[in-house]
């Protein structure tokens, strides 16, 4: 039985901060150099107290419609398996950055709208903000989901607000299942290497056709040891049950799924017949 988190007291500010669940501790010594913002467009991206995140919109979102931020469960908090935060208020606030990643300004979440750490590992912010008056107030515009499962050997971009830099690779593969400590994610993004190396505090950050600027999954984890299935070291089981991992393999979920959970208007609802995000 899947547990659900529901009601309109104000969400906890606590979240953790992953490589898949990163440690910021480990990594504030990094310095962030103009060789990481030159070549990305970070329009869209925002960052989070101690991960990343992103503006998205659907495809058929409309300028009056409230705007949304894209980030991994895990950055709301570690969420147990088999749970689903759903429709929650929420006081949290986003770093806007322009397209050189300069910070512009702020917006505000008004409710969690879903959060889960199964099946995938993703959290959707609703704005109290509308997409229109966040770009009349900054000239920004969200990134766009795509319908789509990403295309294996696409070229993508991961670009991270809270560290305000980017990274570039190309999809590995998709993997049936990957399992981390007591998670497991259907249907993951395998990065090729080198390029997307992924360290603490770019959790959140969207993966992003390069061609087509559309998102196509959601940064959420890295395995940093070497190890088999612990926490930060996340492992692939196939169909027959095989596992592997290796050191510097990183991950993403892909987010097409959101497609699948809206109602006949539109809106996100996960209660739709056909809706591929878990449920209660």
């Amino acid at each position: 039985m899947k547990r659900i988190i529901l009601g309109a007291a104000a969400l906890f500010s606590f979240s953790s901060t992953g490589s898949a669940f990163p440690d910021v501790e480990r990594t504030v010594n990094f310095n962030i150099t103009n060789q990481f913002t030159a070549e990305y467009d970070f329009t869209g991206i925002v960052a989070l107290g101690n991960c990343s995140g992103s503006l998205v919109r659907f495809d058929d979102s409309l300028p009056g419609d409230k705007a949304m931020v894209l980030t991994n469960g895990h950055c709301v908090r570690l969420i147990d398996p088999d749970t689903v935060i759903l429709d929650v208020a929420a006081r949290k606030a986003f770093t806007v950055l322009d397209a050189d990643a300069r910070r512009i300004g702020r917006v505000n979440a008004s409710k969690l709208m879903y959060a889960t750490m199964t099946k995938t590992d993703f959290a959707l912010y609703e704005l109290r903000e509308t997409f229109e008056e966040i770009e009349e107030k900054y000239s920004v515009t969200p990134l766009t989901f795509s319908r789509e499962y990403p295309a294996v050997g696409s070229d993508i971009e991961i670009i991270s607000g809270y560290w305000r830099r980017g990274y570039s690779c190309q999809v590995e593969d998709i993997v049936y299942s990957l399992k981390e400590a007591d998670w497991f994610f259907t249907d993951s993004i395998r990065y090729s290497r080198p390029g997307c190396d992924v360290i603490g505090g770019t959790s959140g950050s969207p993966a992003i056709d390069a061609e087509t600027r559309l998102v196509i999954g959601v940064n959420n984890t890295i395995n940093e040891r070497g190890r088999e299935c612990t926490i930060n070291n996340p492992c692939e089981i196939d169909e027959e049950g095989n596992v592997f991992y290796e050191r510097g393999i990183g991950y993403a979920q892909q987010t097409s799924w959101v497609y699948t959970c809206r109602d006949e208007l539109g809106a996100f609802d996960i209660s739709v017949e056909g809706c591929l995000l878990p449920q209660p």
